[in-house]
């Protein structure tokens, strides 16, 4: 079997990418990574020719799936669904960590667009002018993310939030603080948007604080941006926030759920092991990932009856002790 360029990419320890520019592109490629590339190809008898970059009919059978942060547990279950329909349609998946950063981002999907039939983009921090010229290059599904005219999976959000709202207000709180995320997330201004409008028709007032980065590290400084606020329930931009804003609420003798109320979003598997365990809106992640790739797939076959396709999965509550009944008075 003749030597592929990912057998080359393995022996030089880089990125197809990185091996498809070394011969297409020199010029983009440092001369010691060049060179790494030249040798891995020569002992393995790697000959190029422009068949060698692409399967028959133009296509590689590679998906990037790339992550706004891929050390968010979120993003696990989105990965094992996303990585199961792949191997089912024998596809490549190779996933891309973007940081957070749109720069990142935009620089990652430049380095794989030589060798990759098309993306799935999970929470992108692109703007929206990016996206739509991205979708006119390549294939693009998005995920937790959505825009007029691409195809997209995410969860019903706006739902998600009245029910959030509905436990609250049945627990007799009156205000409540949103403690935001990164500044470019698409899901973000959905919830606070969603929390927003829909707090006044439950009795109920709604606060924003932030941006934070949405980490355990950072739920320190939002649970005190919170606090003078003067709400009895705090609903984080995501699980890793609010588990630090619970440890601060602790640290400052603030009693979870006696004295405030704690919601996160995602319902990652340390939700349940935290203490107190966490409220938080979750949804099908391993369905939304395999979807997502699927929709991918179907573009290649030509099989989707729609130019774009915009699916919303249902959300889910799950009560847990990190909320209670407003304190009295409040």
């Amino acid at each position: 079997m003749q030597p592929t360029i990912y057998d080359v990419a393995k022996a030089a320890g880089v990125a197809a990418s990185t091996v498809s520019r070394t011969f297409n592109k020199p010029g983009r490629v440092n001369e010691a990574t060049r060179q790494r590339v030249l040798d891995a190809a020569s002992e393995l008898g790697y000959q190029h020719s422009p068949q060698n970059r692409a399967l028959p009919g133009g296509r590689h059978r590679t998906i990037a799936m790339v992550l706004s942060d891929i050390t968010n547990p979120h993003f696990f279950e989105l990965i094992r669904g996303a990585e199961q329909r792949a191997r089912a349609s024998d596809v490549t998946l190779v996933i891309v960590n973007a940081e957070e950063s749109q720069r990142v981002e935009e620089a990652q999907i430049r380095d794989l667009a030589p060798t990759a039939d098309g993306f799935v983009l999970a929470a992108s921090r692109l703007a929206d002018d990016d996206l739509v010229a991205l979708a006119g290059r390549h294939r693009v599904v998005l995920l937790n993310r959505e825009l007029t005219g691409l195809t997209s999976v995410a969860l019903a959000v706006g739902a998600g939030c009245q029910q959030i709202l509905e436990h609250l207000a049945s627990l007799g709180h009156r205000s409540l603080t949103y403690c935001a995320g990164p500044p470019g997330s698409w899901m973000g201004a959905v919830r606070w948007a969603a929390l927003s409008a829909g707090a006044e028709e439950h009795g109920m007032t709604a606060h924003r604080v932030g941006p934070y980065t949405p980490n355990v590290a950072n739920g320190g400084v939002a649970a005190d941006g919170a606090l003078r606020t003067g709400a009895t329930a705090i609903v984080a931009h995501n699980d890793l926030l609010a588990f630090g804003v619970i440890r601060r609420l602790t640290q400052r003798g603030v009693r979870v759920p006696d004295d405030v109320s704690v919601v996160g979003f995602d319902d990652i598997f340390a939700a349940d092991f935290v203490h107190p365990s966490l409220t938080t809106l979750g949804g099908p992640g391993a369905h939304a990932g395999r979807l997502a790739v699927e929709l991918l797939i179907d573009q290649f076959a030509g099989r989707s009856v729609r130019d774009a396709e915009q699916i919303r999965l249902p959300t889910e509550l799950v009560l847990r002790e990190s909320s209670g009944p407003a304190p009295r008075g409040s």
